[in-house]
């Protein structure tokens, strides 16, 4: 999970998190697991780039808390955590309803205003 507490204001787990979406591979890893886990292997398939670099990309994620892995057998699965998104959406959630809270006002005053003319 992301962990916002990491400073004051929780903007080291934040950075991190979002740092690791800002690439275009780690964002599709993170798709592909949205639909379960996924070994390193079955995570490599539809790119281009090496198994290690993919594997580089999956600890940036690791690293900044968004999945998760298990050993199963010889297996290590890499799982998508959930609640780190959850974390994700519920800080952009609070200035996205807080601008949206603003233009709620706005709308309302330009209404005022309009049935105010003469």
């Amino acid at each position: 999970m992301v962990d916002l507490s990491a400073t004051k204001d929780g903007s080291d787990g934040l950075d991190r998190a979002f740092l690791a979406l800002a690439d275009p591979v780690r964002r599709a890893i993170i798709a592909r697991l949205s639909r379960g886990p996924a070994t390193v292997n079955e995570l490599a398939e539809p790119f281009t780039i090496t198994k290690q670099a993919v594997s580089q990309h999956i600890q940036v994620l690791e690293k900044a808390g968004l999945i998760t892995r298990t050993r199963e057998g010889q297996k290590r699965p890499c799982h998508l955590d959930a609640a780190a998104l959850e974390a994700l959406t519920s800080w952009i959630d609070q200035y996205r309803l807080a601008t949206e809270r603003r233009y709620r006002n706005l709308d309302g005053l330009l209404t005022q205003m309009q049935t105010e003319e003469p």
